[in-house]
């Protein structure tokens, strides 16, 4: 039976979005991080990882950290069943956006 991937995107998971680090907005510094997440059964990450880079450890750290503690997922299912799974996440951190 297929497995659907876990899913981030759905609108009801009100998912924050990062803080922009004062020190990054301060130093210009602009990127996307891709996170690798593992999603449990229950839609909670597990583990986050740097998938990519941003070029900046403050973007990528306050990304995975905000990911792993604050972000819900629709788990992979197979079939009915969910199931643990992997998904990627792009996080965009662009000045013009940052409040």
């Amino acid at each position: 039976m297929a497995i659907t991937a876990p899913r981030f995107d759905a609108a009801y998971l009100a998912n924050p979005a990062p803080p922009y680090p004062s020190a990054s907005k301060r130093m210009g510094e602009e990127g996307r991080v891709l996170l690798r997440v593992q999603v449990g059964v229950d839609g909670r990450p597990t583990e986050v990882s740097i998938a990519r880079s941003s070029g900046f450890s403050r973007l990528d750290d306050i990304a995975r950290e905000t990911v792993l503690r604050s972000w819900r997922f629709v788990p992979a299912r197979q079939g009915d069943q969910p199931v643990a799974g992997a998904v990627k996440v792009p996080i965009d951190f662009t000045l013009t956006s940052a409040s």
